[in-house]
């Protein structure tokens, strides 16, 4: 399954010892994955894209809104109860079905990672940056016969700076028809070593 799930196993060791010798401490185990926010009043609950909704036991130092996509890390507590460690908001936004080819801005970047799942095209991309905030946006070609998708990266003038990881995740929903049929389409990315194309299918809800 192309899902974000990271498994970490941190062990702490310590640099003085004294007397006997000590069992190394483990911290617990924790996931990390893309999810969108369910805001209820105060409270926070957050879907995973392959449906699963999680409940924490408690959230701190976060202040997202409904429908918001983050990166959750979080352990396991008892069935879909959950203890989060950290909430990492990211670029989310849509399809836009106009403004291709005259607002498309192909600056090269880093595919890490792209996959489909659920509702939403994500992917980890690594750009150079030094003081200025890039831009990510996800056009349809409307004049291909099928479905075509560009990934448009514009690095705003930024200077020349540094490695830094970026997270981005596109809702598709506007790309089935109206009897929810699967569509398969083809991603378009332009990358320092070219455009690479990658193609997928949005599960139908039939």
């Amino acid at each position: 399954m192309k899902n974000l799930i990271f498994t970490l196993l941190v062990i702490l060791s310590f640099a003085l010892i004294q007397g006997c010798d000590k069992e190394p401490e483990r911290m617990e185990d924790f996931l990390a994955e893309f999810a969108t926010v369910i805001k209820q009043g105060d409270s926070y609950r957050f879907e995973l894209d392959n449906g699963k909704i999680l409940n924490p036991v408690e959230v701190k130092d976060f202040s997202g809104s409904n429908g918001d996509r983050v990166i959750i890390y979080w352990t396991p507590v008892s069935g879909d109860t959950v203890k989060i460690k950290r909430i990492l908001p990211i670029f989310s936004g849509g399809v836009l079905t106009e403004g291709f080819p005259e607002r498309y801005i192909n600056d090269p970047l880093k595919i890490i990672s792209v996959w489909v799942e659920g509702e939403y095209l994500n992917l980890i991309l690594e750009i150079e940056y030094n003081t200025t905030p890039h831009s990510v946006a996800l056009f349809k070609d409307t004049s291909a016969p099928g479905t075509d998708l560009y990934l448009a990266h514009s690095i705003n003038n930024d200077k020349p700076g540094y490695p830094q990881v970026m997270y981005a995740s596109f809702n598709l929903d506007i790309l089935r028809g109206q009897n929810g049929a699967s569509v398969p389409f083809r991603l378009f990315i332009n990358t320092n070593k070219g455009l690479r194309q990658f193609n997928f299918t949005l599960i139908g809800t039939s």
